[in-house]
């Protein structure tokens, strides 16, 4: 048996190395807790398809209920949230969760996206100091924007790298940002159509703060959701 388990409302399933990376409040008696990111025991603990699907083969959704069984906390640098998974166990699908309760998961507004001191080349306050990311400011965020924008372009055509790039621009506490978009389904649909900027609007973004690469570590908008 696994030594416990976390029941979350999954408020992020987004792409990472070659696997997922899955995050969500803790949900306990019907309130919301702290931040859980399950991870598994690789070297940059990402999460493969086998790790994280439910007994019927499906893989987890936003806003799904899950419960996940776990060996440890594995807090890693400033990613305090980590728990590390049994991977001997299937995950459960407890319910589903509603725009109500993900609106109750959202983080203080007033506080900003950790250090908003430092832009990527192609990005905007979208890159921390590894040195500058605190563990007491944690790595995952539930935000609520009114201007999300959603681009498509190419980003790396001067260094030879001609692949398309999704990304979100928006403000959080009168503080631009542009970032890039992690989440699976968003990419696919914006993919799908041509380059430009396309307007969302009000959404709930997860933003995470990456494994360190270089000495930074990025600010990823993890998923986007909307009503």
């Amino acid at each position: 048996m696994p030594k416990y388990s976390k029941t979350i409302l999954c408020l992020a399933n987004s792409r990472k190395i070659s696997g997922r990376c899955i995050a969500g409040r803790e949900l306990s008696k019907g309130q919301l807790g702290a931040w859980i990111r399950p991870v598994s025991a690789r070297l940059n603990a990402e999460l493969s398809e086998e790790d994280r699907r439910f007994e019927n083969g499906r893989d987890p959704r936003v806003l799904d209920i899950i419960r996940i069984p776990m060996i440890e906390p594995k807090p890693h640098a400033f990613q305090v949230e980590n728990h590390l998974i049994d991977a001997e166990y299937y995950w459960t699908l407890e319910g589903r969760g509603s725009w109500q309760q993900a609106i109750g998961a959202l983080d203080n507004p007033l506080k900003p996206l950790w250090d908003n001191t430092s832009s990527s080349y192609s990005g905007l306050h979208d890159r921390v100091a590894e040195a500058n990311a605190s563990p007491a400011d944690g790595s995952l965020r539930l935000i609520e924007v009114d201007d999300l924008q959603i681009t498509v372009a190419v980003e790396g055509a001067e260094f030879g790298n001609g692949k398309r790039k999704v990304r979100g621009r928006f403000t959080h506490g009168g503080v631009q940002h542009y970032l890039s978009i992690t989440d699976p389904p968003v990419e696919r649909q914006y993919l799908l159509g041509a380059n430009g900027v396309f307007p969302v609007g009000k959404a709930l973004l997860c933003v995470s703060l990456s494994e360190p690469f270089n000495g930074w570590t990025y600010k990823l908008i993890a998923s986007v959701i909307t009503a």
